[in-house]
């Protein structure tokens, strides 16, 4: 096992399953003490036995990001743990409904962006302070290539969650510059996840939309998508004195299949 992050406490959000247990699983073989957090509570236990076997260290926290009362618990129970964290990932989120705005179903449209840029500002604002008062930390939303492009029909509630969650992290660095913690957003690569998967199924009922979307479906499909170990990379290489200066960017994994999009200076 690696020490590199030795002492160092982390949340991640969205770590019962796909990039989010990636990097759970990443962190905690560099020595972190890692608290895991979803709602999927075999998904978490499973994520938990793996860091553990390891010979890692992991808890388990099964919330609901975008209730504050359950942030607030979570903050309460990982630092009476393990001590204030100094590296927050949120990887948690969904896709949402793809229907036209007109037709969407309000509970999920207020849900997607409930959990993609609520569930976010919750976490942040849950350990922020810690981290500041301690002089360091490391914040990275992850966020989607869908923020930055043109916008086109029926993608509205991940499209408006993912660009908003950009525009947060840009105001929290601001905030936090020169404190010594730092709060970055990444487009992870096109994951072939259990998020794509939902995105196929939906397509299948797209109509006259569904060309649109199935290419992108396909593509994953026949190359596999992105390795989601780039988007590892990625994170850790953001924990590194060397990325210290890194701060309210829009970055993008090494050689992926989608190509960078201009985002902001």
């Amino acid at each position: 096992m690696q020490s590199d992050l030795n002492g160092r406490v982390a949340v991640v959000t969205g770590a019962s399953r796909g990039l989010g247990r990636a990097v759970a699983v990443a962190l905690a073989s560099r020595g972190a003490a890692v608290a895991l957090v979803a709602r999927g509570e075999a998904g978490l236990r499973e994520t938990g036995r793996i860091i553990t076997d390891a010979g890692g260290c992991a808890s388990c926290h099964s919330i609901d990001v975008q209730a504050p009362e359950q942030v607030a618990g979570l903050k309460a129970e990982v630092e009476d743990t393990f001590g204030l964290p100094s590296i927050l990932v949120n990887a948690a989120g969904v896709f949402g409904p793809m229907r036209s705005i007109r037709d969407s179903p309000p509970e999920r449209w207020v849900e997607t962006l409930l959990i993609n840029t609520a569930g976010p500002y919750l976490l942040c604002r849950a350990f922020v302070g810690g981290m500041i008062d301690a002089g360091w930390g490391r914040i990275v939303n992850v966020s989607s290539a869908a923020s930055l492009a043109t916008p086109g029909p029926l993608n509205s509630a991940y499209g408006t969650s993912k660009a908003a969650l950009n525009h947060f992290t840009r105001h929290l660095a601001a905030e936090i510059a020169g404190s010594g913690v730092t709060a970055n957003v990444i487009h992870p690569g096109e994951l072939k996840t259990e998020m794509w998967e939902d995105i196929r199924e939906q397509v299948a009922s797209l109509g006259p939309h569904e060309a649109a979307y199935s290419g992108w479906v396909r593509l994953v499909e026949q190359t596999g998508g992105d390795p989601p170990e780039k988007a590892v990379a990625l994170i850790l290489s953001l924990l590194t004195e060397q990325a210290s200066a890194v701060n309210g960017r829009f970055l993008w994994i090494e050689d992926g299949i989608q190509q960078p999009i201009p985002s902001w200076s």
